[in-house]
């Protein structure tokens, strides 16, 4: 199977397949969602995702490893999670 999320950098098998359970199946699925939206659909699913994930889902977007993200760009990140999700507000 060839499978276009896999050959994002960081994402991997399980990754992949998380991301096909929450309904994003290519990379255009996983920038129109962004990377806490994309996070936030697996976690929807009942994945147990660190936010390792979310770094790499961010890392595939951008083309870097998770890893050379910025702390300050993780931590911006971090702030968009906990924040209530855009639909929900009033």
């Amino acid at each position: 199977m060839n499978d276009e999320l896999q050959h994002l950098k960081n994402l991997g098998k399980t990754s992949a397949q998380w991301l096909h359970a929450a309904g994003i199946h290519s990379a255009t699925d996983l920038r129109r969602l962004g990377a806490v939206g994309a996070y936030r659909a697996v976690q929807a699913r009942g994945f147990r995702a660190s936010k390792v994930l979310l770094y790499a889902i961010e890392g595939a977007l951008l083309d870097v490893h998770w890893n050379q993200l910025p702390a300050d760009h993780k931590a911006a990140l971090n702030g968009q999670l906990d924040a209530p999700p855009a639909d929900n507000k009033s």
